[in-house]
């Protein structure tokens, strides 16, 4: 079992949050999924997943998404996911 926890900023405030949990072992390949439903669950886009990001999530346990990563205008300063186990 995993959380991840999804944070959209404005600014520096927290504006939208949502913690995602896992039932099976988590694993990177299936990280698409596991943001686009955080993603789904906050009502914003889907930001565009690079191998750059997964990198980051897999050395640091935190990805920062800013708004040049999602295909969509967004309205907010960035989307933070973070490991939380």
């Amino acid at each position: 079992m995993f959380r991840i926890w999804a944070k959209v900023y404005q600014d520096d405030h927290i504006v939208k949050q949502t913690v995602y949990e896992g039932e099976k072992a988590f694993s990177y390949s299936d990280f698409f999924g596991y943001l686009a439903e955080m993603c789904t669950s906050l009502d914003v886009p889907t930001p565009v997943l690079l191998k750059q990001h997964i990198f980051r999530y897999a050395k640091f346990r935190h990805v920062v998404f800013r708004p040049a990563d999602f295909l969509e205008g967004v309205d907010f300063t960035k989307l933070v996911v973070e490991n939380i186990t």
